[in-house]
């Protein structure tokens, strides 16, 4: 760029794009002493090394990393800077000046007389879809904690769903429930098998006792007859099940 036509418009306008790219630099070398500086007290603070021979040997390793990180800057640096003096800085073809200073001004007045209402409603639009904006985001934000909430109680309740599952599938079993099925129907056929039995029973106890007039036989049910049958069934009975 130097010696071009860009710079001398440039500098027609008081303008140095190469004293703006390097404050740039400087901006960039500043960041990165401070930064390195910061880290060095940090390092010497939890280290407790003030005032011992590890605090040159720490001062050493922070400036190697230091320098490090310039060498790594200053290729990419070098290459940004060109590229800004031969692209960003540099005039269209057929670009000129105007001829005086009188149409400088002119602009310069139409510039100035620019209305400051028009600005002004700018501003006031952007406030008004800003606050709307604002609205906006608070219900978002009210909404998703509901469906935040609402996810944690879904997911408890799966949890709890795949528990009960877990423990249908570990304690039921179907061929307990088949074998239980068949002990019940097993249980009935006794069960009336032993009230047939009983009306028949209680039928011939009243049969004998028309029949005789001692007593002899209602008293062998007492004894080791049909009664003791019947409680040697139920004694059975209740083994099986």
């Amino acid at each position: 760029m130097e010696g071009s036509e860009s710079e001398a418009i440039f500098d027609s306008l008081n303008l140095n794009p190469q004293l703006f790219l390097n404050e740039i630099l400087n901006r960039v070398d500043d960041l990165v002493d401070g930064a390195f500086q910061c880290f060095h007290q940090e390092a010497a603070t939890l280290l407790k090394i003030e005032g011992t021979d590890r605090a040159d040997e720490l001062k050493k390793g922070v400036e190697y990393l230091q320098n490090m990180i310039y060498s790594a800057l200053d290729r990419p640096l070098t290459m940004w800077e060109k590229y800004c003096l031969r692209h960003c800085f540099v005039v269209p073809q057929g670009f000129t000046l105007p001829a005086n200073n009188e149409s400088t001004g002119e602009v310069a007045m139409d510039v100035d007389a620019t209305d400051d209402t028009e600005l002004d409603l700018q501003l006031n639009s952007l406030r008004e879809k800003l606050a709307s904006v604002g609205k906006e985001s608070a219900e978002l934000n009210r909404e998703l904690r509901m469906l935040e909430r609402q996810s944690l109680l879904s997911n408890q309740l799966s949890r709890s769903l795949d528990e009960a599952v877990q423990l249908c599938e570990q304690y039921f079993d179907l061929d307990m429930f088949e074998e239980l099925k068949k002990t019940a129907s097993e249980l009935r056929r006794k069960m009336e098998n032993l009230r047939t039995k009983r009306v028949e029973q209680t039928d011939c106890i009243k049969m004998n006792k028309m029949l005789t007039s001692n007593g002899s036989l209602f008293g062998m049910n007492h004894g080791n007859g049909p009664e003791n049958i019947i409680l040697e069934e139920l004694q059975q009975l209740m083994n099986d099940i």
